[in-house]
């Protein structure tokens, strides 16, 4: 399990720490790159934590209505930040899109329950003050996958509001909490088997509401992604279909656990492309 669920293990573009530094550089520089050519706020807060902050990419014209595009980083729960989570924002934007990148807090100090919270409350945030937005399209990778599979499973009548998802790109995402007890992981989240089990969208699949049958979501797994990261894409690919979503499952040739993310920022790339058609039916 502990090499199973060691992502940078499996890339055969270079070795353990090496990839995982490159995937920090890549997305810090693109997201600079993306922060210098796009209208932004940022760290807007949506709550009183400390990491309970938005970064906001506006598309030029806000006057009227435009989609909205959540990106929920990756990092295990305990690192990265929405400092490096704006590198696919520049395509979008010029589409007319507006991107916001999430801030949550990690562990140690963030447990599961909170950050499935604050994920969930950034999306109400957001409607409540932006009138424009209309629909809305959730992508996560790795542990942001998990975090954007949580929102899927959320009741809205305790938030008074109703998100409009049209869609959800989850990205090389970890469905199911209990094997990671077992690892290296767990020694920073701290998580019971009861905090793994009602924070595992595997186990709380909600059968698809009329609204969320017209929600598109998409199950990508990287070639080189560990057979734990591919077996629990397909079984929770699976379980949404048996409840009634509409999903299609993406498996991506050439790339690994990291790059699958990273060439989002790339016009020519299948899954950019891919979220484009998802987006262009908004």
């Amino acid at each position: 399990l502990e090499e199973q669920y060691s992502p940078s293990r499996w890339s055969p573009r270079m070795g353990g720490d090496a990839v995982i530094q490159a995937h920090i550089d890549t997305m810090a520089a693109g997201t600079q790159q993306a922060q210098a050519s796009t209208q932004t706020s940022l760290h807007v807060p949506y709550g009183d934590g400390e990491g309970e902050k938005l970064d906001i990419y506006f598309p030029k014209d806000t006057s009227g209505t435009f989609p909205l595009f959540v990106y929920i980083h990756g990092g295990y729960w305990q690192c990265l930040s929405k400092e490096e989570s704006g590198f696919a924002a520049s395509p979008l934007v010029s589409q007319g899109v507006m991107v916001v990148a999430v801030g949550y807090d990690t562990a140690p100090k963030g447990h599961m329950d909170a950050m499935v919270l604050q994920v969930r409350r950034s999306l109400v945030f957001l409607l409540e003050h932006y009138s424009g937005i209309r629909g809305v399209y959730l992508c996560g990778h790795s542990a942001g996958a998990h975090l954007a599979a949580m929102v899927l499973s959320t009741d809205w009548t305790e938030y008074g509001v109703a998100p409009d998802i049209k869609g959800a790109v989850l990205v090389s995402g970890v469905y199911d909490l209990e094997p990671i007890l077992h690892t290296y992981v767990n020694d920073e989240l701290k998580m019971s088997r009861e905090v793994a089990q009602r924070n595992s969208p595997l186990l709380c699949v909600a059968p698809a509401a009329p609204a969320a049958a017209a929600c598109e979501v998409l199950v990508a797994v990287a070639q080189h992604d560990s057979p734990e990261f591919r077996r629990q894409s397909q079984e929770y690919g699976q379980a949404l279909r048996a409840a009634g979503w509409s999903v299609s499952l993406l498996d991506l040739a050439g790339v690994d656990h990291f790059d699958v993310i990273e060439k989002l920022s790339e016009e020519s790339y299948v899954l950019t492309q891919v979220g484009e058609e998802l987006l262009s039916s908004l």
